[in-house]
Order: C-alpha cells, then sequence, then structure tokens
C-alpha cells in the first residue's frame, strides 16, 4: 500500500533542499532496488506518456528542456546501491526523483528548485498531475504479493 511518508534522512535530496522548495514522499513495500524502482515505476502509462507530450509541446516555444530521442526523459545524477537520483536543471526550476530503500520501503520523492515566477506558476499548474502519477509510480514498485 502506498502512503504519504518523510523521506528518509540518509537521502542525498536532502543536502538540495532549501527553504520555499517542493519536496514531497511516498512509499511503499518493496524489494526492488532503486534502478529496478524507478525501471518499474517510471514506465508511465499512456495518459500519462500523453500529458508529458502535451507538456513539452506546449512548453517548447518558451525554450524549456523537452528530452531528447533515445535519450532517458530524467538523466541520472547520482547512483549508489540504496539509492538513485534522476533529474535535470533548467530555467525555471531544477527538479530532481530521489528512489531510496530503506528498511524493507522504496521511497519515491521528487524536489523541486524553481528559480523565478515561471518555475512557482509551472509547479502550481502541474501539481495535480504530479500526484497521481507519483502515487502511481510508487504503487508500480511494490513487491509482488
Amino acid at each position: 500500500m502506498v502512503r504519504p511518508d518523510i523521506l528518509p534522512r540518509a537521502s542525498s535530496l536532502w543536502s538540495l533542499h532549501q527553504p520555499g522548495d517542493f519536496l514531497d514522499c511516498y512509499s511503499v513495500a518493496s524489494t526492488l532496488t532503486p534502478r529496478e524502482a524507478a525501471d518499474r515505476g517510471l514506465a508511465l502509462p499512456g495518459w500519462a506518456a500523453a500529458l508529458l507530450a502535451l507538456r513539452n509541446t506546449l512548453v517548447r516555444p518558451f525554450g524549456l528542456k523537452t528530452g531528447e530521442p533515445d535519450k532517458p526523459i530524467f538523466p541520472t545524477c547520482h547512483e549508489t546501491d540504496e539509492e538513485l537520483i534522476l533529474g535535470t536543471d533548467d530555467k525555471h526550476l531544477d527538479f530532481r526523483i530521489g528512489l531510496i530503500r530503506q528498511d524493507g520501503r522504496m521511497f519515491m520523492s521528487t524536489w523541486v528548485h524553481p528559480h523565478n515566477a515561471w518555475g512557482r506558476a509551472y509547479l502550481g499548474l502541474v501539481m495535480p498531475f504530479h500526484i497521481l502519477i507519483s502515487r502511481g509510480a510508487v504503487a508500480r514498485m511494490a513487491s509482488p504479493r
């Protein structure tokens, strides 16, 4: 069962966090490695992939990053046996997804550091979709029963 949670203090995402940043966390019982969890959980369902494609079309004229063909949508920033950090920096915000395994649970957190009003507005606009996508991703990381 997916639950809202607190990101473990062992996560390297805490070293990025500043006042005013967004940081959420969900967790689920899992025996997967962080890489396995990312491969399974971040494989977007069709509706979420369609939303991402729409997002990319809408933000391309503003010069924001939209990913590149044949490259991961979320590049790896940091990886150990226990933690995986994916993400990128852009003009309007810096963004990371952190996956850390601890005490039989997989924790997935999203950290966002807005750079300006556009970044804060963008974050507010995508938040309802972010919650649905994040909870669904973490649910796919659960260990089989």
